[in-house]
């Protein structure tokens, strides 16, 4: 009503001159406005734990998880472990848990719609990883995954030549502890060098698995000791270059990665799985103490989303609810970190900024 009357009291002449300049500016407007609403991209994340694997690798679908795990099932040993995580994972406890989708496809768009929204930029292995590349694009950043066995790895000369086409930005996830390898392990040696030597960062399971890992097929000799981070330090003196990622944050031995942390400044850990399988207050007691500790720039946000995508929010609302954290730390978390590890170059984090 008001503009109504704004008009009326202007000349016929003084209308037309008006209505001529609308036409004039609006397809200007049009030309900026990509700008302003790429200009408010989310503040972005990086995910440095994300996985591009069969809808089913934790068993049939559909299975979930506990939001904040509401407790570990029981066991009667007079059955297989197996038997009963099946069981657990199929009928989650807890309100609104984390379900799987039901086809490699709803996995993948499901996984990188969450991407896309959320501004994230997600270190992925896996074997589906090409089509996540394909449909991600930037949002993707390759990392190659090696078997789980060493024995299983291609010979180090043909590793050599798959990380030097350039496409692959991180060497992981090394996961042999399932089998009770130690990264000290003299097979891992030549690997290490061309890492090294090439300048790519190793991403390393140090820390958690399902629990009873050792008791499901395919998985033997997990032992509790190899989740502590002391079992990097002789690789990181060794081979001092070489920027080390501790996947997992060797949980639940929390003194065990300070002192790491703090002998050893090329290594980081990341929250993968702890910062949505464990009790939220568990997982903030844990977080705090590394905190505490002086190391919030050496923690790096991520997921270990597997089959569950909606485990990548759940695990930045981990972040983002801890009242301990400054915002300067939540984003160190959940960014700057992984970008310094990363060595991201100041276009990328720009572009990732929507500048």
């Amino acid at each position: 009503m008001v503009l109504f009357q704004v008009k009326c009291t202007l000349s016929f002449a003084g209308y037309l001159k008006i209505q001529q300049m609308k036409h004039l500016y609006f397809p200007i407007l049009l030309f900026f406005l990509p700008v302003c609403i790429y200009g408010q991209l989310p503040l972005p994340i990086i995910d440095m734990h994300l996985h591009a694997m069969n809808v089913d690798a934790n068993g049939p679908v559909p299975n979930g998880i506990g939001r904040g795990n509401p407790g570990y099932p029981d066991f009667d040993p007079e059955k297989p472990w197996m038997q009963t995580a099946m069981e657990w994972l199929a009928n989650p406890n807890g309100e609104n848990p984390i379900v799987s989708p039901m086809t490699n496809d709803e996995l993948r768009e499901q996984t990188l719609e969450i991407l896309k929204r959320r501004n994230i930029y997600g270190v992925t292995s896996g074997n589906r990883l090409d089509e996540y590349i394909e449909h991600g694009g930037e949002y993707v950043i390759p990392s190659w995954s090696p078997p789980t066995h060493i024995d299983n790895w291609p010979p180090p000369a043909e590793v050599r030549k798959i990380l030097e086409t350039g496409k692959y930005k991180v060497f992981g996830e090394v996961s042999f502890a399932y089998h009770g390898i130690s990264p000290c392990d003299p097979r891992f040696a030549p690997y290490l060098e061309i890492l090294e030597e090439l300048d790519i960062p190793l991403g390393i399971h140090i820390g958690t698995g399902p629990p009873g890992a050792s008791y499901l097929p395919g998985i033997n000799n997990h032992l509790g000791r190899l989740h502590s981070a002391f079992e990097i330090e002789e690789v990181a003196i060794r081979h001092p270059r070489l920027r080390i990622n501790l996947m997992h944050a060797g949980w639940p031995l929390a003194d065990h990665l300070i002192a790491v942390l703090y002998n050893h400044p090329q290594v980081y850990a990341d929250v993968g799985i702890i910062c949505y399988s464990l009790p939220r207050e568990a997982f903030h007691d844990y977080l705090r103490r590394i905190v505490q500790a002086g190391f919030h720039r050496r923690i790096m946000f991520g997921s270990d989303q597997m089959n569950w995508p909606a485990a990548i929010e759940e695990g930045i609302t981990a972040i983002e609810t801890a009242s301990f954290l400054t915002e300067e730390q939540k984003r160190d978390i959940l960014y700057n970190n992984a970008a310094r590890f990363l060595r991201l170059s100041q276009e990328e984090i720009d572009r990732h900024h929507g500048r």
